[in-house]
């Protein structure tokens, strides 16, 4: 009974960890350091859209909490040495779990934006796909640009 509620309490620190590596990449979200920083502003018209996946966050946070959940678990098996030998499987095991389910809960879907600037210059931008923001060919659009980030807006 005690084993399961510490690998639930490990569970659920695991969970709480990997929401908090979740970061927007959207062309609506500002981190709190770009707030009130003056911008580039420039005006371009859409050449071309396409889908593209932006891969998840690769911090240690979820290799780490992969492997204490995976420790626990694994020395909850066996006696003696055997339970040293499984905590240390459980750890390798639960480290590279933890690992990939941090890269595919943060994995979010983008566009690729293409844009001819105003200039005569074509650039490509990615961004994540907002939920009630659709782009199209043609139409006009600003590129907010800020400290080497840029962010394709109506």
């Amino acid at each position: 009974m005690r084993k399961s509620a510490l690998l639930l309490a490990c569970f659920t620190t695991t969970s709480l960890f990997l929401g908090g590596c979740v970061s927007d990449l959207s062309g609506d979200s500002y981190s709190r350091d770009e707030a009130r920083r003056v911008q580039t502003v420039r005006m371009g018209t859409i050449e071309s859209l396409r889908p593209v996946k932006i891969e998840g966050t690769k911090t240690p946070i979820g290799a780490g909490a992969g492997a204490v959940v995976g420790g626990v678990a694994g020395s909850a098996i066996g006696g003696g040495r055997g339970s040293i030998i499984t905590a240390v499987i459980g750890a390798v095991a639960g480290g590279l779990v933890g690992s990939a389910a941090e890269n595919g809960l943060t994995r979010t879907q983008g566009v690729e934006i293409t844009v001819r600037e105003d200039d005569g210059s074509m650039r490509a931008y990615v961004q994540q796909v907002q939920e009630n923001e659709i782009f199209r060919v043609g139409e006009r659009v600003r590129i907010m640009t800020v400290d080497g980030t840029s962010r394709v807006t109506h």
